[in-house]
């Protein structure tokens, strides 16, 4: 979360960020956030599961900034 300017605003900058991607079929099977505006995050995370769409339509979105959502593309670029 030390990452997220919008965290850094509020000062609250500890946190944790994880998602689980099948290799198979690159859907998001699960995420753990914890820390500031993880309610944020998740919503973000659970409409592309719900959706059933691959983590890479996330992951190549435009997240607007300041908000704590704009990590999630950067925690997903690691995985290509």
């Amino acid at each position: 979360m030390s990452k997220i300017a919008r965290a850094k605003e509020k000062g609250e900058t500890h946190g944790f960020m994880s998602a689980v991607i099948y290799a198979q079929t690159n859907k998001i099977l699960g995420a753990c956030v914890l820390g500031v505006g993880g309610d944020e995050i998740i919503s973000s995370i659970i409409n592309i599961m719900y959706a059933q769409q691959p983590y890479t339509v996330i992951r190549d979105s435009i997240v607007p900034h300041p908000t704590v959502a704009e990590l999630i593309p950067t925690m997903l670029e690691s995985l290509t």
